[in-house]
């Protein structure tokens, strides 16, 4: 699924800004882009986030800008002073002529003006709490972009079912008609059977031979047209499938299933399809299963 949160955290030592954002993935796949003094941080951001998400391609970005220290916050280090100036001396009595340190050079020597360190301690905190602000707005984002994705799937749900109770109360119907055909073909092929039979007198077709033919037609004939039991597996899916959306959750996975379960069923329906009634119930469960299936893979 889709989302993006972003938060900022100002703390004494700078700034923290923390950016998550994911595309649609059946997996999940983190990427992260911290500054490398950071690098440390990775590992809870990871902890975080998979307890958090279970697909998706998650970007995450955290940088730190440090705040520009004030001057209550720098001190001068005495010890490199009285060693510089130690130097100084020792370098005069060898060098009379040459000239001292200008109050500007001593500033700029290294490690001179000494800065406050950081509180780790603090900072860890205040990276934490910026990481669970950050994900709790990015878990939302996605949360309402899933509300509106149920709303599409459960209307797809309500059409197949109105298909299914389109198709079924047809079926006594379509049976009949099917029956009738097949007893012109019983008719037509023991009427071949007679003809074969007083034609050929030596080679005569048996009543066994004629009863083989025959079961073979029932057979074809109760093999395409029942469909009562394909019917009622698709209508249990579709009510379970329906009881995984209004349950949520973690959804996506389970969904996948069921995609797989009502795809097998609207084939099983095509391919026993005894009329053209049937034929074009099972291309539109089809099409909207396979809506269905796209929409599924962008579910948490």
């Amino acid at each position: 699924m889709t989302g993006y949160a972003t938060s900022t955290n100002e703390t004494d030592a700078g700034t923290i800004t923390i950016e998550i954002k994911s595309v649609n993935s059946r997996f999940l796949d983190l990427q992260f882009r911290i500054n490398d003094e950071f690098r440390s941080v990775e590992s809870q951001f990871r902890e975080a986030i998979t307890r958090k998400l279970a697909r998706g391609k998650v970007e995450c970005r955290f940088s730190f800008g440090k705040k520009l220290t004030e001057t209550h916050n720098k001190s001068l280090n005495t010890t490199l002073l009285e060693q510089l100036s130690s130097f100084q001396a020792g370098l005069k009595q060898q060098f009379p002529d040459a000239a001292p340190l200008s109050t500007n050079e001593i500033l700029r020597w290294p490690g001179v003006i000494e800065e406050s360190e950081i509180n780790a301690e603090f900072l860890q905190t205040a990276i934490n709490d910026t990481i669970n602000k950050t994900l709790e707005a990015f878990v939302v984002s996605r949360e309402r972009e899933g509300a509106a994705l149920e709303q599409v799937l459960l209307s797809r749900i309500t059409a197949m079912e109105e298909i299914v109770t389109r198709i079924t109360p047809l079926m006594p119907q379509i049976v009949q008609q099917f029956q009738q055909k097949a007893t012109t073909r019983l008719e037509e092929a023991l009427g071949l059977a007679l003809q074969s039979s007083g034609s050929n007198a030596g080679q005569t077709i048996t009543r066994e031979e004629a009863l083989d033919r025959i079961r073979q037609e029932v057979t074809m004939y109760g093999i395409r047209v029942d469909v009562a039991e394909e019917l009622a597996r698709l209508s249990a899916h579709l009510t379970e499938t329906r009881h995984i959306l209004k349950k949520g959750g973690q959804v996506g996975k389970r969904l996948d299933f069921m995609m797989q379960e009502l795809n097998r069923e609207a084939n099983t329906l095509g391919s026993k399809a005894a009329s053209k009634e049937l034929s074009d119930a099972s291309m539109e469960l089809k099409l909207f299963i396979e809506q269905m299936r796209e929409q599924v893979q962008n579910l948490e």
